[in-house]
């Protein structure tokens, strides 16, 4: 059970992010916002393969074994550039599978990520991408939604969110209004509740 006690002051986020919870953010705020905090996302870092394994060929170990190798090569001494050659290899190899294996799971997680968030804007709850909530949007929830970001409860009763996939934790965790709710966290009992996402 999370050992969580602190309750933040909703008046003085509202005040910093200056937004309110009867009409949230005007469509031109959050434009702005997402001009000054970027989008919602995780930014993707594509590598080629050849990109991936060069990077492991360049630095100061690796140089090292292949400065080995050279010497060896020119000593004529060619048992132990094989020898140092598929060490190198054996290195490149496994580190690559090892990455290959974190990008998969990176990847599965982001397609865990909430898709659609009902937001306030200009005074109206709309469906927007997850990606577009910016710091000061009113979010509503239901059961079953994931949190589309890291956010605060602002208004309303309870809630009750699954993040074991965040932290560990074996069952639902309870949050009530001044309560941090982390993002990708699954709701899964709600009283009505309104969030305020963190500074992304």
């Amino acid at each position: 059970m999370s050992q969580d006690k602190k309750i933040i002051n909703i008046d003085e986020v509202i005040q910093k992010q200056q937004t309110d919870l009867t009409n949230g953010l005007s469509e031109e705020e959050a434009k702005k916002r997402i001009q000054q905090f970027g989008l919602n996302e995780i930014p993707e870092n594509q590598e080629s393969v050849a990109q991936r394994i060069f990077r492991r060929l360049w630095g100061p170990i690796p140089w090292m074994i292949e400065v080995a190798a050279i010497l060896s090569a020119l000593a004529g001494k060619w048992e132990d550039f094989a020898i140092i050659m598929v060490l190198l290899v054996v290195n490149v190899v496994v580190d690559f599978a090892q990455e290959s294996k974190a990008l998969n799971v990176l990847k599965v997680l982001k397609e865990r990520l909430a898709k659609k968030a009902l937001v306030k804007r200009n005074g109206e709850y709309k469906n927007v991408e997850s990606k577009f909530v910016v710091p000061g949007d009113i979010i509503k929830l239901k059961i079953g939604d994931i949190v589309p970001a890291d956010a605060v409860a602002a208004k309303g009763g309870y809630m009750q969110v699954d993040q074991a996939a965040l932290t560990g934790e074996s069952i639902p965790v309870n949050k009530i209004v001044g309560k941090e709710i982390f993002g990708n966290s699954i709701v899964k009992m709600v009283k009505w509740m309104l969030l305020l996402p963190q500074q992304l």
